[in-house]
């Protein structure tokens, strides 16, 4: 799924992602998804430089991989914000609550993934 890049789509994003955990017997994980949705799609819609927005979520073998492409070749990293800063925490919360997460090699997708719980749901 691909949008332009308007605030607004991080809500509807999160809601997508809610419906789709709850077809697929996932809700486990709802809260978490829903959370690094919103930090990725939020960077995206920020820092992609006005480019169209590509969205993914696939659950596979025990995971669940969000991908969020912003076709800015600058890729997104790890910052140290300080303690009076507003933002710059995002992807410090995904590494923290996902199995793993990286940026692709041309720097335009960031991605994570979640372990799937025991039983799913």
């Amino acid at each position: 799924m691909a949008f332009l890049p308007t605030g607004v789509r991080v809500g509807q994003m999160r809601r997508i992602t809610s419906a789709h955990l709850r077809l697929w017997g996932l809700t486990a994980l709802c809260d978490t998804a829903t959370l690094v949705v919103s930090e990725l799609v939020t960077n995206a819609v920020r820092h992609g430089r006005g480019n169209p927005v590509g969205f993914r979520v696939i659950s596979s073998e025990g995971e669940l991989r969000i991908e969020v492409t912003d076709g800015n070749p600058a890729p997104a990293r790890l910052r140290d914000a300080g303690e009076a800063a507003e933002n710059g925490r995002g992807l410090v919360l995904i590494a923290a609550l996902a199995k793993e997460w990286g940026v692709s090699p041309d720097g335009r997708m960031t991605w994570c993934s979640l372990a799937i719980p025991e039983g799913g749901s």
